[in-house]
């Protein structure tokens, strides 16, 4: 006889929430409102923004089965995983029905988009970016959908720092890159679920060789995200449509190159002039219409 399926966290919270003290039932109707941001945000958080003791999330999951807040977090994470063989056709939804359906997902999308960058917090961008520009050397890597963050973190962190700024694999294979980090370096990976193999080794890279991790990632449990010296969280999978959104990623990344830009001062902006000089000289743009 097959096994009964396991209930979704999800479930088993709204089933116990009548029977939980009423301070409880308010934590717990928050989290499942929110259990997005209940796998990707720290306690500490969510209970400034619930107004509630952080204490409270941990009586609320061991309330009901978990034996402390971590082991409910992690299985709101697991629940909201596609199956590996299906990551985006798994959130493909049926085609909408009526005259206006189509404009009305690009509607729902650009609204999901635009709430998402509200919630990036922008103190702990800040700060990866003090630690890019103390940085000798800075190695970006985006695997899949995600290099095209990591080529434009890269193009404009190179207008005023092109000798420190390299992505890995760039001009090989990324192993050569990977034995090349050092103390006193940084190393970016960004990566969203599903999480590509090669973004978790060069996140073990760049430990073994000392080098500051900076993870752009869509929850503090990514793989990739381990151990890292700032985790830089973006919403990937709240957006409607078949392909989780990389808005948030990119926001992130064009935040970054702004803030090291600026710390870097007159030096980074002399080294700016010199670049567009340069790409001037080569007629690179279309001139413009006076």
């Amino acid at each position: 006889m097959a096994e009964p399926a396991k209930s979704s966290p999800l479930s088993e919270l709204r089933i116990a929430l009548p029977s939980l003290p009423l301070r409880l039932q308010e934590v717990g109707r928050f989290v499942a409102a929110n259990d997005y941001d209940a796998t990707t945000r720290s306690m500490r958080d969510l209970a400034a923004e619930a107004g509630a003791d952080p204490a409270a999330f941990t009586r609320l999951a061991k309330a009901i089965g978990y034996s402390g807040w971590d082991q409910l977090r992690a299985a709101l994470t697991e629940a909201r995983r596609p199956s590996q063989i299906s990551p985006f056709s798994g959130r493909a939804k049926s085609r909408r029905h009526g005259p206006n359906a189509d404009v009305a997902l690009v509607t729902d999308k650009l609204e999901a988009e635009g709430a998402g960058l509200p919630r990036i917090p922008a103190q702990p961008i800040a700060d990866a970016a003090r630690a890019l520009h103390d940085a000798k050397r800075i190695w970006i890597a985006g695997y899949r959908s995600c290099r095209s963050v990591a080529e434009l973190l890269n193009y404009e962190l190179r207008l005023f720092r092109p000798e420190q700024a390299q992505l890995v694999g760039a001009c090989g294979p990324d192993d050569l890159d990977l034995g090349a980090f050092r103390p006193g370096e940084a190393v970016i990976v960004i990566g969203f679920l599903p999480y590509t193999h090669a973004s978790v080794r060069v996140a073990q890279a760049a430990h073994r060789a000392g080098a500051a991790l900076i993870a752009i990632a869509d929850s503090l449990s990514a793989p990739m995200a381990e151990g890292a010296d700032h985790v830089l969280l973006f919403e990937a999978a709240s957006s409607p449509g078949f392909f989780p959104s990389l808005t948030g990623a990119i926001a992130i990344a064009q935040s970054l190159a702004a803030v090291t830009f600026s710390l870097g001062g007159a030096a980074a902006k002399k080294r700016l002039e010199t670049t567009e000089a340069r790409l001037a000289a080569a007629s690179t743009y279309v001139p413009e219409k006076g």
